[in-house]
């Protein structure tokens, strides 16, 4: 009964979510359960049927890939996620850190169109940023890839992510893409990308 009466709660909190001024949703299940979730009637499930109740679903951040020393790495893989993305088609899904899963969570973007992600935590981290990068757009369009630091205990690590990002961001897009197109893929994947997504004004 007291799960009941939790997870009731967490519904009403999703449904007002967006009155209440919010513009996204996380979950870190995949330091809990993994990301299996879609074979658990859990709180993570009962916030999304909440969320896409409201007509207007708000984001999901989904915890993907490395992280700390409680996760349980093959139980990170964003893969995990296929069924519970197809079954809310209506919430963008926003995949965050994705790292050693880059490459999936950029074939989840490339397939659905309500997936996002992020390389926050892998282009810091990394040795070689620009080949996390490649990975992720083999498949993503720059449309699906949002910048991202997640420089939260580490103030340094907000200047060496930016800086490795622009720097892994010029190496790329110019391979791919003629210098006018580079430029503004950078704009998109460094700001436009989170504004649209999350209907935050310019």
């Amino acid at each position: 009964m007291a799960e009941e009466g939790g997870i009731e709660a967490v519904r009403d909190e999703v449904a007002q979510a967006r009155t209440n001024g919010f513009v996204g949703l996380k979950t870190i299940s995949a330091y809990r359960t993994g990301l299996v979730l879609e074979q658990i009637q859990d709180f993570v499930v009962a916030a999304l049927e909440a969320n896409e109740e409201t007509g207007r679903p708000l984001p999901l951040q989904v915890h993907c890939g490395f992280g700390d020393s409680d996760l349980y790495l093959p139980h990170a893989d964003p893969g995990h996620l296929k069924p519970l993305i197809e079954r809310f088609g209506e919430t963008p899904f926003v995949l965050l850190h994705c790292y050693p899963f880059v490459r999936e969570a950029g074939w989840l973007a490339h397939v659905y169109g309500h997936v996002y992600f992020d390389l926050s935590l892998t282009i810091p981290h990394v040795a070689r940023p620009a080949e996390a990068l490649r990975e992720a757009l083999e498949l993503a369009p720059v449309s699906k890839l949002l910048y991202a630091s997640d420089a939260a205990r580490t103030p340094e690590l907000y200047y060496l992510a930016a800086k490795w990002w622009r720097e892994a961001l010029a190496d790329v897009l110019t391979e791919l893409l003629d210098a006018d197109g580079a430029e503004d893929s950078g704009r998109r994947i460094l700001r436009g990308n989170a504004l649209a997504l999350y209907g935050l004004d310019g």
